[in-house]
């Protein structure tokens, strides 16, 4: 029986480091947005049709596309210099920051 209590305090234990590892600090998001604020808004809300609003996206969806432009799988070469000097915790945090801003409402 102690076998078990051991081995489910360990997969517990597990699992909640990932959880932790792979989140990101809004605060410390919205001090690196800067850059980003030129075309998609300071609170990722953009001024133009051209570049998509970042407010209120999945913060995993934020993150899978910013590794896919670093890593060439997106294709914008705006972006890929854009994110070049990213490293996972900045691109961690910049999704936290961007998906904490209040998205826009659709009016029906």
């Amino acid at each position: 029986m102690n076998d078990i209590r051991l081995l489910a305090a360990a997969a517990l234990l597990a699992a909640t480091s990932v959880a932790f590892a792979s989140s990101g600090d809004a605060t410390a998001g919205k001090k690196k947005s800067a850059p980003c604020a030129a075309c998609h808004g300071a609170e990722g809300v953009s001024a133009s049709p051209d570049f998509p609003n970042l407010a209120g996206q999945y913060a995993d969806y934020l993150e899978t596309a910013l590794k896919h432009y670093k890593n060439g799988k997106r294709k914008n070469p705006i972006m890929a210099e854009q994110v070049k000097g990213l490293s996972q915790k900045d691109m961690l945090d910049l999704a936290a920051y961007f998906s904490s801003q209040r998205a826009l409402a659709v009016k029906n």
